[in-house]
């Protein structure tokens, strides 16, 4: 190993239904970071974990690409943690509380952040879909409780469709949100920063025809939605989303960076629906545009992340 560099474990792969996005990504950082500044050495969770464990003490520093779970959850910072390896981004708690959609919207709401009404379904109980349907109204939208890109998520419209969206959502966690739809404009609020939290301008999502909101196939599937960057909203409201972003942020404990997702309704209301703790890591991904959009190009992100993750082992000797 080359001791002038910076050795840097970049950790991708994992084994949630997110993997193949998460190798997408990877390659796209490797190529990104400098190589005269980083010896790179990759780890892919779902074979080198040993291999990893038995580098740790010849490593600086990890940047942790996993989406879902094992990798977004908490599990892998605990790991690193233990090997007190530093890594970009938030720690167990952070990670943790915005993997789960269920707890990180009681985090919201004691914080005063407004996000749709929601049930909590766990696997043995049963549906009352009436129930269900009179309290959140129709359509309503069904997800796991912590998964990401959309995976097992259904927007449902009518009472007879609940159950087999539930059944579905079922396939991919333990534990189910079925949440109020507000209608509106998609918009994501990009955060950065340890301290001093800088937002960045917000990205407006809109999902070509034939998507009934932001689902897997529009978010990885060329040419599915167009992003604006940045979103072409008044003044006032491009502001206090941003501040959401920085709330949400503070609020779930989380570090470094983030991605938080709102809906601005039809009468002029923002909605947090959820924080995301890894967000996707391509030049072309929407935290990097909007990075770009406010000066910081994708290889100078990734310096600030790694310099982040950097200065917690420093605060820890």
């Amino acid at each position: 190993m080359n001791n002038s560099k910076t050795r840097l474990a970049l950790i991708a792969g994992g084994i949630s239904a997110e993997r193949e996005v998460s190798l997408s990504g990877a390659k796209e950082v490797e190529k990104a970071l400098d190589s005269a500044k980083y010896e790179i050495f990759r780890y892919d969770p779902k074979y080198d974990l040993k291999k990893l464990v038995a580098d740790s003490n010849k490593l600086d520093v990890a940047f942790i690409l996993l989406h879902g779970r094992y990798g977004e959850d908490g599990t892998i910072q605990g790991m690193l943690d233990l090997l007190g390896l530093p890594y970009q981004g938030s720690g167990v708690l952070g990670s943790s509380l915005a993997m789960d959609k269920h707890l990180s919207k009681v985090v919201y709401k004691a914080s005063g952040i407004e996000t749709p009404a929601w049930v909590l379904l766990e696997k043995l109980e049963d549906l009352a879909a009436d129930e269900v349907a009179s309290r959140l109204g129709l359509p309503a939208i069904v997800k796991p409780a912590c998964q990401g890109s959309s995976v097992g998520m259904s927007k449902v419209k009518s009472v007879d469709e609940l159950q087999g969206a539930v059944e579905e959502a079922f396939k991919h966690d333990s534990k189910v949100v079925i949440e109020e739809f507000i209608a509106g404009r998609e918009l994501t609020a990009g955060v950065i920063g340890v301290s001093e939290l800088q937002a960045l301008p917000i990205v407006e999502i809109i999902p070509k025809k034939g998507h009934d909101f932001f689902d897997t196939d529009a978010k990885y599937k060329k040419g599915e939605c167009e992003e604006i960057c940045p979103a072409e909203l008044a003044e006032d409201i491009a502001e206090a989303a941003k501040r959401l972003g920085i709330k949400a942020h503070r609020a779930l404990n989380l570090s470094d960076y983030s991605r938080t997702d709102l809906i601005l309704s039809d009468d002029g209301s923002l909605y947090v629906l959820e924080t995301n703790t890894i967000p996707g890591m391509t030049p072309t991904s929407l935290l990097p545009q909007a990075a770009e959009k406010a000066g910081i190009s994708f290889s100078k992100l990734l310096d600030m992340l790694i310099e982040f993750a950097l200065q917690k082992r420093v605060s820890l000797v």
